[in-house]
């Protein structure tokens, strides 16, 4: 096993791996930036090396300064979490040249399936149902016009590289075809250095499934059964649960079958997920494969008690899963909201800043995944990923209930996050009912405004009184000079 461990990512992920390291009796080697020299990963971790100036391009996303740090610190392994490099082939192929152990599958196999069409090739040839769509990327608009008509309106129009909906279109006429096109492209290339698209075949209304694989070296390939991804903003994921509810065991034996020879196709080692999009038939096609740790991650950790971070870096070692696919059960319900610095009024735009005051969820069945803290900044260079709330009870019902409860119990001041839009998704009848699909946000919250029935503004303006070092009113009914516990006015807070 590996006695010490760079960390080539930032946050709560940082965060979330070093608990790992701490528990496996691994040393951890923290990297940061100028913007992220008091963020808490570089306070936990064992050693912190800073990469340099704020840009990503010049700290997170510099290969060779990364190299350097985990050289110098004398680290044997890499773990990129997700995001910045984490599904970078040309890093995971440099690590492997430096004799570093790559936390992650090799950078042959994170080529070839990032690249999207030909992971369609691979899933084909491996006897995986695929989207009906292009083969290979294309630049002229005319060519890629024909193939749409081909195909049959509407068409998506998707990135060859990357992920995360950018370099992403529906287009519904040819009239909107061609600057559909060229704007995808664009993005694509401003987002990931690679402006190459192709056509899918555009489903109405399907959900979006995937599935966790685990991979070791010794041709050991299981399945960690689904989550439900279908509520997404921008093609991002917002909110996840596993079980899916609109899964039947038997579909379920049938998709995870289909993983399973998805990564068999890809030759596959170590964690990964299979992306899935199920429309209204029950009819199931191949989406793509994500290389990386999933942020989602946490909620298979709370239905099949298996930590996936520590699978992660055994098999990186060269150890054999303990466990075969009859082992894995999942037991109960498992939901994870992603909290962003973020408004969901002025559509999701990021809101960095100072945090005045934050006060986390307790209780049973609650786990948060938290970056952040009392005074800590948000810096505008990063994804404004916050925390990862989860909850985990016995029923679908029940761990709904259970995360409205946290969410509520969930403040934090100084910047906006989409808690209040969370609670209320999670509250409509149509949640409630697990009629989730991709298009769930637009359908049913497109002009959302947020309640303000539960907001406490005596209590806000408490709260934001004391943490700006104010003399604090009186309440009311107290003696003059008695102290007033900010807690009893939290306890009445609501986002």
């Amino acid at each position: 096993m590996f006695e010490k461990l760079l960390i080539a990512n930032r946050g709560e992920i940082a965060l979330r791996v070093i608990t790992t390291c701490r528990e496996m009796g691994i040393q951890t080697v923290a990297v940061y930036s100028d913007a992220d020299r008091d963020a808490l990963h570089v306070l936990e971790a064992d050693e912190a090396v800073c990469l340099g100036p704020s840009e990503p391009t010049e700290s997170y996303l510099n290969v060779d300064k990364i190299i350097g740090a985990a050289r110098m610190t004398g680290a044997q392994a890499v773990h990129p979490g997700y995001g910045f490099l984490a599904e970078n082939a040309a890093f995971a192929e440099q690590c492997e040249q430096e004799g570093l152990v790559f936390v992650g599958p090799p950078s042959r196999v994170i080529r070839n399936l990032g690249d999207k069409t030909e992971a369609r090739r691979t899933m084909i040839k491996g006897g995986v149902p695929v989207i009906p769509g292009m083969m290979q990327t294309e630049g002229d608009p005319d060519v890629l016009a024909r193939e749409a008509g081909n195909i049959g309106y509407p068409v998506l129009i998707k990135a060859a590289a990357g992920g995360g909906g950018k370099g992403m279109r529906v287009v519904r006429s040819p009239q909107e075809f061609r600057e559909a096109c060229i704007s995808a492209s664009s993005e694509a290339r401003s987002a990931f250095g690679n402006g190459a698209i192709y056509l899918e075949k555009y489903l109405e209304q399907p959900r979006h499934i995937e599935f966790q694989i685990l991979a070791d070296t010794k041709g050991t390939v299981i399945h960690l059964l689904e989550r439900e991804c279908s509520i997404q903003r921008r093609h991002q994921k917002i909110i996840e649960e596993t079980p899916s509810p609109a899964l039947s065991p038997a579909l379920r034996a049938a998709m995870g079958e289909a993983a399973v020879a998805a990564a068999r196709a890809a030759g596959y080692v170590n964690a990964g997920t299979v992306e899935f999009l199920l429309d209204a038939s029950g009819d199931f096609y191949f989406l793509e494969v994500n290389t990386r740790l999933q942020v989602e991650h946490p909620i298979t950790e709370m239905i099949t008690g298996i930590d996936l971070v520590r699978q992660q870096i055994e098999i990186a070692a060269g150890n054999p899963l303990r466990f075969s696919q009859g082992d894995i059960v999942g037991r109960g319900h498992a939901i994870e909201c992603r909290i962003y610095a973020e408004d969901p009024l002025n559509g999701f735009f990021p809101s960095p800043g100072r945090i005045l005051f934050v006060k986390e969820p307790r209780g049973p069945g609650i786990r948060n995944d938290c970056g952040i803290y009392s005074g800590y900044t948000v810096p505008v260079e990063y994804d404004p990923i916050l925390s990862k709330l989860i909850t985990h009870a016995g029923t679908r019902q029940e761990c709904i209930h259970r995360m409205i409860r946290a969410l509520k119990d969930y403040v934090i001041l100084g910047v906006l996050t989409p808690i209040p839009f969370l609670v209320d998704v999670l509250s409509s009848e149509a949640f409630m009912e697990g009629e989730t699909y991709t298009d769930f946000i637009d359908t049913h919250f497109g002009s959302w405004n947020p309640s303000l029935n539960d907001i406490n503004a005596v209590g806000l303006a408490y709260v934001v009184d004391q943490l700006a070092n104010r003399a604090a009113p009186a309440a009311p009914g107290t003696a003059d000079g008695e102290t007033y516990s900010p807690w009893k006015t939290l306890g009445n807070f609501r986002p």
